[in-house]
């Protein structure tokens, strides 16, 4: 059994000796560490080389994203077995070690992630156990590695697989489409819920990964997140309908619940034309009441409408 760890980077200059360092000191040794660098602009490169480490491979590509770098890893690796993480993270000592540990108790596995903690840029802790957090891990510490019945159900619930814990199958990623590259926000849940609807995973609720907050992004690209979570939701819907609906969840009403976010987003922004033909859409995948109040009241006239959002 080889595991090969797989590092997207992109102008990672800062941190990326100590993610190298965090997979080098497993106390259960990784076979080879790919690092991709996806068109850095600083001396990512230069650090890479002044390891000198017969087991780093390092390949650099024209800036796709990080879905791409992941992917051309995953072709890249000689592992039966794939680990991810990105270039600002770190891995726990134990991390493969427990995870192998795992998959000899229950060797049908084919994906076993784990909790994570979020630190800062100065490496103080933010959040100890994201798990604890959203109030998972209790049930992950009572599952002990075991296989989850409706993962899929599970995992559309709240996604509790951060991909910096992930070790996964290799053929197991080929089999489900590997990360998709037009989607930038969600990619991960999207692979994680095609694997989750056909092969056995499972959560530990050990802490595997240390994950750096760097505080920006997020706020400023609300549109887009949740233009590419619709993707994400009709892309499981077209793959993993009956494997839903086994698990008791109306696909289209998954569908319809991410079209009406991102129409009650528009909504609030003012920008109602938009609005009205993402709620409709909404309507169209499955009549729900959130839909159906906002598109109505896209047809407001505007005066009337900034005057119920100021009363509200």
């Amino acid at each position: 059994m080889k595991i090969s760890a797989v590092i997207p980077a992109y102008n990672s200059a800062l941190f990326i000796q100590d993610a190298i360092s965090s997979i080098k000191k497993q106390s259960r040794t990784v076979d080879e560490i790919i690092v991709i660098d996806d068109g850095s602009m600083d001396n990512t490169e230069e650090i890479i080389s002044n390891l000198n480490d017969p087991n780093i491979r390092y390949f650099k590509q024209l800036n796709q994203g990080p879905s791409a770098a992941r992917n051309f890893g995953i072709q890249k690796a000689k592992g039966d077995w794939i680990a991810f993480l990105d270039a600002d993270d770190q891995w726990t000592p134990d991390k493969i070690d427990l995870q192998l540990k795992t998959l000899d108790r229950s060797p049908s596995l084919k994906l076993i992630a784990g909790d994570m903690t979020e630190i800062d840029t100065n490496d103080h802790i933010i959040t100890a156990s994201v798990l604890a957090k959203n109030s998972q891990r209790d049930f992950f510490k009572n599952l002990n590695g075991q296989p989850l019945i409706n993962a899929l159900s599970s995992l559309l619930n709240k996604n509790f697989i951060p991909t910096g814990t992930v070790l996964v199958h290799r053929n197991t990623l080929i089999s489900a489409g590997l990360f998709n590259e037009k989607i930038r926000f969600g990619e991960d849940l999207e692979l994680w819920a095609k694997i989750s609807a056909k092969y056995p995973i499972t959560c530990l609720s050990e802490v595997l990964m240390l994950r750096r907050q760097h505080g920006n992004n997020a706020t400023q690209m609300t549109e887009n997140m949740l233009s590419d979570l619709v993707k994400v939701m009709t892309s499981i819907k077209n793959t993993c309908s009956a494997e839903l609906k086994k698990q008791g969840l109306d696909p289209d009403l998954l569908l319809a619940q991410r079209l009406a976010d991102l129409g009650y987003w528009y909504f609030s922004q003012g920008r109602y034309d938009k609005a009205k033909v993402k709620l409709k859409s909404s309507l169209k995948a499955k009549i729900n009441k959130r839909a159906a109040i906002y598109y109505c009241s896209s047809y407001l006239p505007k005066i009337l409408i900034s005057l119920i959002k100021s009363v509200k």
